[in-house]
């Protein structure tokens, strides 16, 4: 018996939607043709020294004790939204909010971060402290921007605030791959931002 479909020819997803889906990541990504592979992946990182990183370090630092981390918006605006605004500084490329995505019924909705210099950047808060259906999120949102932008390789992240994961797009095969480690904030916070300046700066 062949198996049924996940996604209908007449309904429209969200990235969000991809979110909620009970499915494993690898079976929705297939259905929009790409593969799914979990592995160490070698990041580029900045040999720059980063001034600003002891100060970040310290209000990361100073405010976690002060604030309850189990709504995703304060995660955002005491963890995330800081790091990414020094790293948009550092490397002088646009952040972008909740930046509207469209391309089909299939995909589209606002991505939570996305980050333009020579290459691209996307960044998913995700929900419910769940790193697993973020990053099935994050890849969608990866084969949407794939569409609209024409790069060989896409990078993204998905966060919960203090712990981040990174994974790739080549676009030519199709490929998702997401990486096995994970970054803690603040313990981690040097090899994290070294890995997303890395990125961005030409």
């Amino acid at each position: 018996m062949p198996k049924s479909k996940i996604l209908q020819d007449d309904v429209s997803y969200s990235f969000q939607s991809y979110f909620e889906m009970p499915h494993e990541p690898e079976e929705i990504l297939a259905e929009l043709g790409c593969s799914l592979t979990l592995t160490e992946l070698s990041l580029p990182k900045t040999q720059r020294s980063l001034p600003y990183l002891e100060d970040l370090r310290q209000r990361i630092r100073s405010i976690l004790p002060l604030i309850s981390l189990t709504s995703e918006t304060a995660r955002r605006e005491a963890l995330i939204a800081p790091i990414l605004m020094e790293v948009a500084r550092d490397c002088n490329c646009p952040l972008k909010m909740e930046y509207s995505l469209h391309v089909d019924p299939w995909l589209t909705g606002p991505v939570d971060y996305l980050l333009r210099s020579a290459k691209s950047l996307l960044v998913v808060s995700a929900q419910k402290h769940d790193l697993t259906r973020g990053f099935t999120q994050l890849a969608v949102e990866l084969i949407a921007l794939s569409k609209v932008q024409e790069q060989s390789l896409l990078y993204g992240a998905v966060t919960i605030g203090n712990v981040w994961q990174f994974g790739i797009m080549h676009t030519p095969d199709r490929r998702i791959i997401q990486d096995m480690h994970l970054y803690a904030v603040p313990d981690q916070l040097e090899d994290l931002v070294s890995i997303l300046v890395g990125i961005l700066e030409p």
